[in-house]
């Protein structure tokens, strides 16, 4: 598949996980057989870890379609910097989705700031940006969306290994806006 397909492949489970008409293909045990030599992923989603968020059922996915990196407020953090490195160096992974959720509890606290411990705090300082960047009063929903916005700047500017493979045109990066009430995504 080339980017275009990766993607379209990619609204077309969202579809159908919207209207509650999942295939479950490549989810058996011929399955899990055919990947016990190794991954193919042809997508990275970096979402938030909120339990409501599930990319593979988002996405109507099987087994080894979908490389998963979760943190809450889907953060550009060293650690998922470096597994979406992996899964692009080494998977051969083409689209990078940088997946914000509707009502993400790690963008609430942020923009709600206080003391919410030492390695709270530290996560949480990487959503300062897309503060400052939706504007004074913006909901939680722009913030969400301007953090993905920013993360998915983040992984070029972070990360030469990244940032090579878009410049070569061989990775794409998304931002893109998950609705929990519908299932919906929404592409930035």
């Amino acid at each position: 598949m080339n980017i275009k397909e990766v993607v379209q492949r990619l609204k077309d489970g969202n579809a159908r996980f919207v209207a509650d008409s999942l295939d479950g293909k490549l989810q058996n045990s011929s399955r899990r057989d055919e990947l016990t030599s190794g991954q193919e992923p042809y997508a990275i989603i970096l979402s938030c870890a909120d339990s409501r968020v599930v990319p593979e059922l988002a996405f109507d996915t099987g087994l080894g379609e979908l490389f998963v990196v979760r943190v809450a407020g889907n953060i550009a953090n060293n650690s998922s910097i470096a597994s979406i490195e992996y899964a692009v160096a080494h998977c051969g992974s083409q689209v990078i989705v940088v997946l914000g959720h509707q009502s993400c509890g790690a963008v609430t606290a942020a923009v709600n700031g206080g003391n919410n411990g030492h390695n709270l705090n530290h996560l949480l300082a990487h959503i300062a940006p897309a503060i400052d960047g939706a504007g004074e009063g913006a909901s939680i929903t722009d913030v969400v969306k301007k953090n993905a916005e920013l993360t998915a700047e983040d992984l070029k500017t972070r990360s030469s290994i990244i940032s090579s493979f878009v410049e070569k045109g061989t990775v794409q990066i998304l931002p893109a806006y998950y609705n929990l009430d519908t299932g919906k995504v929404d592409f930035l």
